[in-house]
C-alpha cells in the first residue's frame, strides 16, 4: 500500500508539472502577443499627439493679433485668445513670452508675469528659426512637453510662443488598461509612466522603487509563481512580463509590464481539476491505510495504559526522593550545629583560663578597694572599681561570643562585613592560639568588604579553617598562621599555615575524611564549610604551597549597595 501511495504521488507530481509547463508556455505567448499589439497602439497615439501639437506654434507665431499685441504691448485680450486656441487644439497649456522672457499671456492666469528667461524652451527658440521641442521637469515628478517657436516680425524677434502637449491624458488612458507603462528618453530616463514614482529615474532604479510585500502577499506570490514562466521583472511585488517598443521620435522607447495573473488563473483552473482527480484516488488509498492505523492505535492505547501506570510509580518515587532530601537537609543542619558545639567544647578550656585571670584580678582589686575605703582614700578606691568594671565587660564579651556562636544560624542572608566576621572568629579562637604559641598575621583592608551571608554561619566557616590551621602547626616551633582579606571581582578570604600541607586534595572536602588521629576529629568541618560557602553563592578551594604549608581560599560575591537581602534557597 505504501508503494502504491508513493507511485500515485509521483505520477500526480509529474503530470501536474508537465501540464503546468505546457499551458504556461502557451498562455504566456498569447499574452505577450497582445502586449506587443497594445504597445504599437500606444506608440501611434503618442506620435499622433506630438505631431498634432507640433504645428500649433508655427500657426500662432504668425497670428497678427499676437504680433500686434507684442508690438503695441497691449495684452488685454491675449490670454483669452490663447484659451480659445487651447480648446480648439486640445493642448495642455499655451503661453506667450515677450523678448525679455516675461509671460505676457497664458491659459493659466497664475503664470502671467513670471520670468522664463532661463527656461530651455525660451533659450532654444531664440537660437533657432524653427519650432523646437523640450522636455522640462516641472517638479513633483511631472514633466512638461513643450513646443516653442520665436515670434518674428519685420526681421525682429518679438517673443516666443510655447505650446505644451497634453501627454498626461495618454498616461491616464494607459493606466486603465495595462498594469504598467513607461516611456524613456534617449538617455534612459523615464519621462512618462503610469507609476508616478518612476518618473525621473532609470528603468532599473524604477523597478527597485516598490513597497515591500507583506507576509501574506509573499505567501500568495510563492504559491502563484510556480504556475508561471520566470518573471521579467517585479512591479509592486508581483511578477510581470516586460515588453519593449521603439518610438520613432528622439530615441524614445516605450516599455510595458503585463501581469501574469490571467495566465495563472487559467493554468491553475486546469491544474485544479487535475489535482482533484488525483486527490480522489489518494482519498481511497488513505481510507485503506486508516483502517490499518486504527488497528495499530488499539495496540498503542494498551501500551499507553502501561506507560501511565509507570508514570504514577515514578511520581511516587520522586515524592519519596524529595522527602528524603528534606530529611537529609535537616540532618545536615543538625550536623553543622553539632560541629559548632564540638568546637565550643574545645574552646571551653581556653575560655575558663581567660575567665580565671579576670576573676583573680577582680579579687585583688576588691581587697585593695576595701583597704582604701577604710583609710578614707575613696578616689583611689573608685579607680579600683573602674578596673573591676573593665574586667567584667571583658568577661561579658567572651561569653557573648560563645552564645552567638552556639545558637543556630538563620535562613536569611544580610550584608556582612567580612573583616568583622574574621575579627569575631579570631576573638573566639584566641585562647587556643595563645596556648599553642602560634604567631597570627592578619592582613585586613581599611575599607569595608561586604558580602551577603548569614553572619553566624560565615563565622563558623572561618573558625573551622582556623581550627584546621591550628591542628596543622601544633607540632612546629615556628608555628605561623596568616589570614588575609581582599577584594576584586569577588571578596576573598585566605588562611595560610606553615604546616606539612594536605596529603590528598581530591578527598579534602568529602564528609568523614580526615588526617587526624581517631578521636581528634570527625572529618565534617571542611565538608560543612564547603556547603555553607556554596549556599552563599561562593566556593571554597585549597592548595599546597611549594615551600610547605596549605592555603584555604574562600571566594564570595561582593554585595552591591541597594541590593535587597534574599532568603537562602534550600538545595
Amino acid at each position: 500500500m505504501r508503494f502504491a501511495f508513493l507511485a500515485i504521488f509521483v505520477t500526480a507530481l509529474v503530470s501536474v508539472w508537465t501540464t503546468n509547463a505546457w499551458l504556461t508556455a502557451r498562455f504566456s505567448e498569447n499574452t505577450r502577443v497582445r502586449s506587443e499589439l497594445r504597445l504599437a497602439l500606444y506608440t501611434g497615439n503618442l506620435l499622433s499627439e506630438l505631431q498634432r501639437t507640433a504645428v500649433v506654434p508655427l500657426l500662432l507665431a504668425r497670428d497678427p493679433a499676437l504680433i500686434g499685441a507684442l508690438n503695441g504691448n497691449d495684452f488685454s485680450t491675449t490670454s483669452a485668445r490663447l484659451m480659445a486656441a487651447q480648446k480648439e487644439i486640445g493642448a495642455s497649456s499655451i503661453k506667450l513670452l515677450d523678448a525679455s522672457g516675461r509671460t505676457v499671456g497664458s491659459t493659466d492666469r497664475y503664470q502671467i508675469g513670471t520670468n522664463n528667461v532661463l527656461a530651455p524652451y525660451f533659450v532654444d527658440a531664440l537660437r533657432s528659426s524653427d519650432t523646437v521641442f523640450n522636455v522640462t521637469n516641472s517638479g513633483g515628478g511631472a514633466y512638461e512637453f513643450a513646443y516653442s517657436r520665436a515670434v518674428v516680425a519685420d526681421g525682429r524677434t518679438l517673443g516666443v510662443i510655447v505650446v505644451s502637449a497634453d501627454l498626461n491624458r495618454l498616461e491616464r488612458s494607459w493606466a486603465s488598461i495595462s498594469d504598467a507603462v513607461a516611456v524613456t528618453d534617449s538617455e534612459g530616463t523615464i519621462i512618462l509612466a503610469t507609476e508616478p514614482r518612476w518618473r525621473g529615474r532609470t528603468l532599473p532604479e524604477a523597478l527597485e522603487v516598490r513597497s515591500a510585500p507583506s507576509a501574506i502577499q509573499r505567501a500568495f506570490q510563492v504559491t502563484a509563481d510556480w504556475a508561471s514562466s520566470p518573471a521579467d521583472a517585479y512591479v509592486k511585488g508581483r511578477a510581470v512580463m516586460q515588453s519593449e517598443s521603439r518610438i520613432p521620435f528622439r530615441g524614445w522607447r516605450m516599455i510595458s509590464f503585463t501581469t501574469y495573473a490571467s495566465i495563472r488563473e487559467r493554468v491553475n483552473g486546469v491544474l485544479a481539476l487535475e489535482i482533484m482527480g488525483f486527490a480522489m484516488l489518494l482519498a481511497g488509498t488513505f481510507y485503506v491505510l486508516s483502517r490499518r492505523a486504527r488497528r495499530q492505535s488499539a495496540v498503542y492505547m494498551r501500551e499507553s495504559a502501561d506507560l501511565r501506570a509507570l508514570n504514577m510509580r515514578l511520581t511516587r518515587e520522586i515524592a519519596e526522593r524529595e522527602r528524603v532530601q528534606k530529611e537529609l537537609r535537616v540532618a545536615e543542619q543538625t550536623v553543622q550545629q553539632s560541629s559548632k558545639l564540638a568546637a565550643l567544647g574545645e574552646m571551653s578550656a581556653g575560655v575558663s583560663h581567660e575567665l580565671n585571670q579576670p576573676l583573680a584580678a577582680m579579687k585583688t582589686y576588691l581587697a585593695g578597694a576595701r583597704l582604701l575605703l577604710q583609710r578614707g582614700r575613696s578616689e583611689e578606691a573608685l579607680s579600683s572599681f573602674q578596673r573591676i568594671d573593665d574586667l567584667i565587660e571583658r568577661m561579658g564579651s567572651i561569653t557573648r561570643q560563645l552564645k552567638s556562636y552556639a545558637r543556630k544560624g538563620g535562613e536569611a542572608v544580610e550584608p556582612v562585613d567580612l573583616r568583622l566576621a574574621v575579627s569575631s572568629a579570631l576573638t573566639m579562637m584566641e585562647p587556643q592560639l595563645r596556648s599553642g604559641s602560634i604567631s597570627v598575621v592578619r592582613n585586613l583592608p581599611r575599607q569595608k568588604i561586604t558580602v551577603l551571608a548569614d553572619r553566624i554561619r560565615l563565622e563558623q566557616v572561618v573558625i573551622n579553617l582556623l581550627r584546621n590551621a591550628v591542628d596543622a602547626v601544633k607540632d612546629r616551633k615556628d608555628a605561623r598562621i596568616e589570614i588575609a582579606v581582599d577584594s576584586g571581582t569577588h571578596a576573598y578570604l585566605s588562611v595560610r599555615d606553615n604546616g606539612p600541607g594536605v596529603s590528598d586534595l581530591e578527598k579534602l572536602f568529602e564528609p568523614f575524611w580526615t588526617t587526624k588521629k581517631p578521636g581528634e576529629g570527625t572529618g565534617l568541618g571542611l565538608a560543612i564549610s564547603s556547603t555553607i560557602v556554596a549556599d552563599f553563592g561562593g566556593r571554597l578551594t585549597a592548595h599546597n604551597e611549594t615551600d610547605g604549608g596549605a592555603v584555604f581560599r574562600v571566594e564570595l560575591p561582593l554585595h552591591t549597595p541597594g541590593q535587597p537581602p534574599q532568603a537562602l534557597a534550600a538545595e
